[in-house]
């Protein structure tokens, strides 16, 4: 029995979003041809993936069974296609990336010259975008492939894979704020001093969080407010190496962090053979 992409995307993002409706408008189909796929996924599989009693279909007791199996599913389809689209060509004419600041940018020029000897007809845009901005870059066709920290979990429209180098991150704050120099910094003394949070332009419209704290959609603007000392932030670490002078590291439990890079491309949109070729370097550590 084969199953097919469709009917597997169609059945993961309809569990993760809650309805037949939200998965069809996540994938631009009809809700009526995202209930006929399930419903043809349920006759093929020999089994009800969905309790259809109430208002919104709800995950059935073997739906939840099936549903890991289903992003296996999903995962090892994105890498037959990855690989193949590497042996078979397809060069695109033009390749726009979306970096989060958490991302070595030291290993991005590294590979740059490598991509002009290679691809030296491609045009290439680079953009800066972090967590949820990256995804709705991607999901939108305004990018192709986004590196970014990775999330604990993906809508099922978005193909992932971890890179090889994770990043760091750390607490900083600026040579003159009161935290500095202080041999220990615990959780406590830190709410009483202002947060400069990142908050992606994807969530301006929620509800702010509690406590006292200023907010930007970007590391290096934060970076940027911690050197003149308006409070402490969470920063990766060789951003601060390579422009935050005068930021100091607090001594607090549990930093600092390391944290997964992950790649990330819609399975709607296969990437081209100059995407596939950046992302296989990454993912492997090392030029191809």
């Amino acid at each position: 029995m084969s199953v097919s992409s469709d009917a597997l995307a169609a059945f993961v993002l309809s569990a993760e979003l809650g309805s037949f409706s939200a998965a069809a408008r996540r994938l631009g189909k009809r809700q009526s041809t995202i209930s006929e796929t399930i419903a043809n996924l349920e006759i093929d599989l020999g089994l009800s993936l969905f309790e259809r009693g109430g208002r919104q279909p709800q995950l059935s007791v073997a739906g939840l069974g099936v549903l890991p199996a289903a992003r296996q599913m999903l995962a090892a389809q994105d890498a037959l296609q990855h690989q193949a689209r590497l042996l078979a060509g397809g060069q695109e004419v033009r390749l726009t990336l979306v970096l989060s600041d958490t991302f070595h940018s030291g290993d991005f020029e590294s590979v740059l010259s490598l991509f002009e000897q290679r691809f030296p007809t491609v045009e290439l845009e680079c953009l800066v975008g972090e967590q949820e901005d990256v995804l709705a870059l991607i999901g939108s066709g305004r990018a192709q492939l986004g590196l970014m920290t990775a999330l604990p979990a993906y809508p099922a429209d978005m193909a992932v894979c971890t890179l090889a180098r994770p990043t760091q991150t750390a607490l900083y704050v600026s040579a003159g704020h009161a935290l500095a120099g202080r041999e220990q910094v615990d959780e406590a003394e830190l709410r009483r001093h202002r947060e400069l949070r990142l908050k992606t332009y994807a969530e301006q419209g929620a509800a702010a969080q509690p406590g006292h704290c200023w907010s930007a959609p970007s590391y290096l603007l934060l970076l940027e407010m911690a050197q003149h000392g308006f409070g402490w932030a969470e920063l990766p670490g060789w951003l601060v190496a390579r422009y935050g002078q005068d930021l100091q590291a607090l001594p607090v439990s549990g930093w600092p962090r390391r944290q997964r890079i992950d790649a990330v491309w819609s399975r709607q949109r296969p990437l081209g053979l100059a995407a596939a070729w950046v992302l296989q370097v990454f993912r492997e550590g090392e030029p191809a």
